[in-house]
């Protein structure tokens, strides 16, 4: 039974010795490689992306489940794993790994048991059964791949320490290849200098880790003269190939910067259709336009360079092709994501920071240094909504999470789930919805005494969510404290009186006070120079520039380092920006709640 696991777009795939199959050839970075194909009865699964339900009309469940027959018990976990139905994988193998049931397969249910416990993030779990399994079954001659699984799923958990520890004990030259495709994979993800270093003196003849760190020196922005002798020693150590490893030069500090623009401002289509479906990247740019002009008043000026984008990559990558844009100081855009994967590529091969306006995908800025978000990715606006309910909502740390049936949402779901019971919480359940199916909505509160969970978090924009959440809570007499997402203010199925009434609290990342000097002030700005009020596009692109233009007089266009040591700050116009501690998307995000009808931000800048 081959082992593969998916993580992070990379195959890992040791092979289980006791089944006397030969490993497949391990993947290398998807940047380079698709994954690796492998036969075999456990197709390819991403722990870091488990399948949270199965297909509606996905294969028929295997026969005879929770049978006495231990062989029969063992081949339906292989075939649930095998469809995504973990939870049903874990119930079917559970019991054959306990010393006492003696199935005489019992070590390869355990580690079967612990890959779906891992593909369903529940890692806990999965820890616990593969530490039972070496110990129980220490003279197993899968053990290897046992240690391999394991450090896997604490790099998932960004416990990089266990994960070398762990992976340390494999036995000299087993799974070499492998290993080192995933430290590499994972190892960007540290963020911060000190952890790097302290994890090369803990292991200093790892050369993955090596390689990891020199890559961090040169291409992420951590190099200082005071590094100049570790990393000599590294390229020595390792034999790094020393012109790919040799820092360029200190960008000499500017009087003005130059920034390129790259939005789909599709100028060959001047059709009033385009126009207003455009409007977006139109107001972004006069945003832009005006941060500038204030920028220049205060005398930090910038250069903005705008191109074309188009609405495909085919455009794109005609600009990337242009000689100048390799010269500028800064990037903003594109706004699709096909665009972004392109840009952030161009960005980290030329040492040019890009800052994505509008996305609040995380994995685009993943393992990239020179890659930013303007806003926080959904899953830091989940990780920062659990962290208010721990602290804040007092009561029986508790909740019940339903998270709407789209990509982001679950993404939104599972984050919050595994940030707040990394907290201490629990969450008693976690479901998907369908608001549009009546049926699917019935299902997802069916079960729930909303009476005594500490807190209900409903993730979806859909109206109708809304409108059969607080019905639910109404037929219930149940007044849990709710947490979902600021749209809700702006759907006309809800009164505020009905959401001002009940503790209602909203993940309100682009919330902006009407009253705040600043808003005020490019507001008045605004309607000048263009004859009609800022949108939240305009607002959007004042701040971006205003931030980022700033960081580049104060720093210079590698700001990378004293971004990740500072916090966030006050924005101009919005709440707060900031990318402490080697963040790359935005980590503050307001929360916020109605009193009298008025909006209040409960977690302002610097409030602990």
């Amino acid at each position: 039974m081959p082992t593969v696991l998916l993580c992070a777009g990379v195959a890992f795939a040791p092979p289980l010795r006791a089944q006397q199959k030969p490993a497949p050839k391990p993947a290398g970075p998807a940047a380079t490689q698709p994954p690796a194909k492998t036969p075999g009865p456990l197709a390819p699964k991403p722990v870091a992306k488990p399948t949270a339900k199965p297909a509606p009309a996905g294969p028929p469940l295997p026969a005879g489940l929770g049978s006495p027959d231990q062989n029969l018990r063992y081949k339906n976990g292989k075939i649930l794993v095998e469809q995504g139905r973990y939870e049903l994988a874990l119930q079917e193998l559970e019991p054959l790994t306990n010393p006492t049931a003696k199935f005489e397969r019992a070590p390869e249910a355990a580690y079967l048991y612990a890959v779906a416990a891992s593909r369903a993030r529940k890692w806990a779990e999965a820890e616990q059964m593969l530490n039972l399994l070496r110990n129980r079954y220490a003279s197993w001659g899968g053990v290897p791949e046992a240690l391999f699984l394991q450090g896997q799923i604490s790099f998932e958990q960004n416990d990089f320490e266990n994960a070398l520890r762990v992976l340390g004990q494999l036995p000299a030259g087993t799974l070499a290849t492998e290993r080192a495709n995933m430290e590499a994979v994972y190892l960007p993800r540290v963020k911060d200098k000190s952890t790097f270093q302290s994890l090369l003196a803990a292991h200093p003849q790892d050369a993955a880790l090596a390689r990891a760190y020199a890559d961090k020196l040169v291409n992420g922005g951590w190099y200082t003269p005071a590094d100049k002798a570790q990393l000599d020693q590294l390229i020595s150590q390792f034999q790094l190939p020393r012109a790919a490893y040799t820092p360029r030069p200190n960008a000499v500090r500017k009087s003005t910067y130059n920034i390129g623009v790259l939005l789909p401002f599709e100028f060959n289509d001047p059709s009033w259709e385009k126009r207003r479906k455009n409007q977006f990247v139109t107001d972004l740019y006069a945003g832009l336009r005006l941060a500038q002009d204030s920028l220049q008043r205060e005398g930090h000026p910038v250069q903005l360079f705008a191109y074309d984008t188009g609405a495909d990559t085919l455009q794109l990558k005609q600009l990337l092709a242009q000689p100048e844009l390799a010269g500028m100081d800064l990037l903003i855009g594109p706004v699709y994501k096909s665009g972004s994967r392109l840009l952030a590529r161009y960005a980290q091969q030329k040492q040019i920071a890009v800052v994505n306006p509008l996305s609040q995908d995380g994995e685009l800025v993943l393992d990239n240094a020179w890659h930013y978000l303007f806003e926080p990715s959904t899953a830091t606006q989940a990780r920062q909504a659990a962290q208010f309910a721990y602290t804040r909502l007092g009561g029986p740390r508790t909740a019940v999470v339903l998270y709407e049936d789209t990509k982001d949402e679950e993404s939104f779901g599972l984050a919050y789930q595994q940030a707040y019971e990394a907290l201490g919480g629990k969450v008693l359940q976690l479901r998907r919805l369908n608001s549009d199916d009546e049926t699917s909505l019935a299902a997802g509160f069916a079960g729930v005494d909303l009476k005594t969970i500490g807190h209900l978090v409903v993730a979806s924009d859909n109206p109708k969510a809304g409108v059969y959440t607080l019905s639910a809570l109404r037929v219930q007499n149940a007044k849990p404290p709710l947490l979902t997402y600021a749209s809700w203010l702006n759907n006309n199925r809800l009164s505020l009186d009905q959401l001002d009434s009940r503790d209602v609290y909203f993940v309100h990342p682009k919330y902006l006070d009407r009253t705040n000097p600043g808003v005020r002030r490019v507001r008045q700005l605004y309607l000048q120079q263009q004859n009609l009020p800022p949108s939240v596009f305009a607002y959007t692109g004042f701040e971006l520039l205003y931030y980022f233009g700033n960081q580049l007089h104060q720093y210079g266009p590698a700001f990378q380092q004293p971004l990740a040591n500072g916090g966030p700050v006050s924005g101009a116009v919005f709440q707060g920006i900031g990318y402490p501690n080697g963040a790359h998307d935005n980590q503050y995000v307001p929360i916020t709640k109605l009193e009298r009808l008025e909006i209040e931000v409960l977690n302002p800048v610097g409030f602990r």
